[in-house]
């Protein structure tokens, strides 16, 4: 691997480094949380994934299988607790209540064994 300089108008020697192509992801939310975790808790991880064209790939796949798993969880936990279209159509309140209950506990669920892991 042959590196190339470029120099300042200070006069330093700048590295010409180049990140590898790759496709461009659209990151959800949890695909951002992992982000903001390994460049805030795990730095040499995230370095080493985006030095090596590693960390946008990893972040997508984390947030595909974040996604699937919070809608699995969320789907699991409405027919546990009897949440249903009928509950919404007579007490709404209610419903929204416990949807929004849910929906924190299967977050919650998916930081622990995906995000922060």
């Amino acid at each position: 691997m042959e590196l190339t300089y470029s120099t300042t108008p200070e006069g330093y020697r700048i590295p010409n480094l180049i990140l590898p192509d790759e496709p461009e992801y659209h990151l959800g939310n949890f695909g951002l949380m992992r982000r903001r975790y390994l460049k805030n808790h795990r730095k040499g991880i995230f370095s080493a994934m985006l030095m090596s064209g590693k960390l946008n790939p990893h972040l997508a796949e984390i947030d595909q299988t974040a996604n699937d798993q919070f809608e699995l969880i969320t789907q699991q936990m409405m027919e546990a607790e009897s949440v249903t279209e009928d509950l919404k159509a007579q007490n709404q309140m209610e419903w929204v209540g416990k949807m929004n209950n849910i929906r924190h506990r299967a977050e919650e669920i998916i930081r622990a064994d995906l995000i922060y892991n």
